[in-house]
């Protein structure tokens, strides 16, 4: 059965402000990378902010698509390696293998 959108942009909420927390920027400070990340990192961080916004005005379409937004831009840039991220779990499509 298809998740009520309502469950599930609560959930992607929580899952991008979860994501955000485990998300340190990897490259070392003063770099064009790090400045790289700290970009994809600020443009998670307005989604998330939007979509609280969406959110509280029950717009529950464009809350998702924000935080779904966000949580993309986190997950690019841990792929590319931006960002250190646990390698397990839900919160990114990463894994430990080299």
């Amino acid at each position: 059965m298809a998740a009520d959108i309502d469950e599930k942009t609560d959930r992607y909420g929580r899952l991008l402000a979860e994501a955000l927390d485990e998300a340190t920027i990897a490259p070392p400070e003063g770099t064009p990378m790090a400045a790289a990340a700290a970009d994809c990192r600020e443009m998670a961080e307005s989604y998330l902010s939007d979509g609280n916004h969406f959110r509280e005005n029950d717009d529950l379409v464009n809350a998702l698509a924000s935080f779904s937004y966000g949580h993309a831009w986190l997950d690019a840039g841990a792929r590319v390696g931006l960002f250190d991220v646990p390698t397990d779990g839900h919160l990114f499509t990463v894994d430990g293998s080299p």
